[in-house]
């Protein structure tokens, strides 16, 4: 396989890993830090009502779409009253029955909800208006309403800017024909200002006769600066033109949602309806609080895409989740192998045998760990030089060094159980086949090159492993490659470069710096001095 060739699939695998981890970040908000938090708002409608009989049914409407914003969780407050929500084509809605409310009656809903990163348009298509039957106006208003919606027409030139122009006509600067019909259709009485909800559904209308499908939406202005208080609830007017939709202000023909706007329904239907005679009134609330950002990302997803969580690691039993999120470690520290061994030129005993030591170390910490490790290696040895008087084969002999590891192992645990100290049970946690490895490795290296090589391959693999625990042990990576598990493709790649690496190490320039001191230098020739002649002897 030619480098060019490594080198496009290490980039390859570079670009996806990076192209989901923006993803997963920007998009679906993964926190990229153990500790992050997120704004959560929880919004309560209160209805609040004096009942004039004991039988009594209300509606209230529910928040359906929201775009900008997620649903994570809703609750219903109404002692007493039967629950049933229900969705229709135009919305979702609740009805609460009683049939024995006495006194001041109190019934809440709340909604927790989070920012989306979806746009805040994204779902205007979804909220498509029917065309509503035009409304028959009598005289004179029926001729002001023609003469209204001409004058815009002429300046205008597609369904949103005459939607505009008509909000402008009677919001702004109303003339004498369309303030009459302001004082005909969006007045409560003729003491009463202008009703900004009636006007509204006369927009409505107005756009009914020019077939424009259009609808009336309720929304929520929530408080600025994240500060609890009340919500105002605000009329808005949702235009479609047969491809796309627009939202407009009815009070200042402005387009598009607001970031501090919740769109809460876009039903015909009033906020609040009673089947009684009384007269409830609903008011809305809005505090907020800071939330782990972890699970809020998760409860958005399930929302969003529960097939998502279901073939992530999210959603493991939370036993499994806690094994993964040292497993996806080891790849951390066997990566750190490759560099010191490969680029620093440190020695070893074993290629992964340090890793497993450094998730021991976790479990005792660093110097406990190394304590007991050369205590473990160490009397391991003695009893390996004894064994090799007699003379025994492999197998036979890497058993009984495992079986005498075990022993020393839980003799340490019970004189340290027996001076009361904690640190010395946690040597149980050591790979006890890695440990007897180890103490024959070094015994043969020992044999072989002799007691200084052992030795420092011995330091080597300590050093390693506190170098690879000190890493593995960071609670930030930790979270980061668990939450981002496309992170080890990086690593993946940087390893398939590095397996062409043949150059000099590190180790290697520091221990022949002394022959590179004393070579002679090159010294080229002057510009001057002629060609050596053929025949010529060299001095000596």
């Amino acid at each position: 396989m030619s480098k060019r060739h490594l080198y496009l699939l290490a980039f390859a695998i570079f670009a996806v890993a990076t192209a989901a981890i923006v993803y997963k970040w920007q998009v679906l908000k993964f926190p990229l830090q153990p500790d992050q938090t997120v704004q959560v708002w929880t919004v309560q409608a209160h209805v609040e009502y004096q009942p004039q009989r004991r039988a009594n049914a209300l509606t209230l409407q529910l928040p359906y779409l929201t775009p900008g914003w997620i649903v994570l969780d809703e609750r219903y407050v109404a002692r007493g009253y039967s629950k049933i929500p229900e969705r229709e084509a135009q919305g979702r809605e609740v009805q609460w029955a009683t049939r024995n409310a006495v006194g001041e009656q109190d019934l809440y809903y709340r909604a927790t909800i989070v920012r989306s990163q979806l746009r805040q348009d994204a779902l205007l298509p979804e909220l498509a208006p029917e065309l509503p039957t035009p409304p028959t106006l009598e005289e004179p208003y029926a001729a002001a309403a023609q003469e209204l919606l001409e004058q815009v027409r002429e300046r205008s030139a597609d369904v949103p800017t005459f939607a505009r122009e008509l909000i402008r006509r009677l919001a702004q600067s109303p003339d004498e024909g369309a303030q009459l019909l302001l004082d005909r259709y969006a007045r409560r009485d003729t003491a009463a200002d202008i009703d900004d909800e009636m006007r509204t559904r006369f927009l409505v209308d107005l756009l009914a006769i020019r077939n424009i499908p259009a609808r009336l939406a309720h929304a929520l202005r929530l408080p600025e600066g994240g500060v609890e208080g009340t919500a105002r609830v605000e009329t808005w007017l949702l235009v479609h033109d047969g491809v796309a939709g627009t939202l407009l202000n009815p009070r200042d023909a402005s387009e598009g949602l607001p970031k501090d706007l919740l769109l809460w329904n876009v039903s015909p239907e009033p906020l609040l309806a009673a089947d009684s005679s009384a007269r409830p009134a609903l008011m809305y609330t809005v505090s907020y609080n800071l939330a782990d950002a972890m699970a809020m990302a998760q409860r958005r997803l399930e929302v969003q895409d529960a097939n998502y969580i279901k073939w992530s690691l999210l959603s493991l039993p939370l036993q499994a989740q806690e094994v993964y999120k040292v497993l996806l470690l080891v790849p951390i520290g066997a990566f750190m192998m490759l560099i010191l061994r490969n680029i620093v030129g440190i020695k070893t005993y074993g290629t992964f045998m340090p890793v497993l030591v450094a998730l021991a170390f976790r479990e005792t910490a660093l110097v406990a760990g190394v304590s007991l490790f050369v205590l473990v290696v160490g009397s391991g040895l003695l009893v390996r030089f004894y064994l090799e008087r007699l003379r025994l084969l492999l197998v036979p002999r890497l058993t009984a060094i495992l079986i005498l590891v075990v022993l020393l192992m839980a003799l340490i645990s019970v004189i340290a159980n027996r001076l009361d100290i904690e640190v010395g049970l946690s040597v149980a946690l050591f790979p006890m086949v890695i440990m007897a490895m180890t103490i024959e490795r070094m015994s043969v290296a020992w044999d072989e090159r002799g007691a200084g090589t052992a030795i420092k391959e011995g330091v080597g693999t300590i050093i390693v492993a506190a170098l690879a625990y000190l890493v593995m042990s960071w609670d930030r990576l930790e979270h980061l490659i668990y939450v981002y598990p496309e992170f080890l493709l990086w690593l993946f790649a940087a390893s398939l470069l590095l397996g062409r690496y043949s150059g000099y190490r590190l180790m290697e320039l520091f221990r022949f710096r002394a022959l590179a001191r004393e070579a002679d230098p090159i010294v080229p020739p002057t510009a001057n001095a002629a060609p050596p002649q053929a025949g010529d002897v060299p001095k000596a």
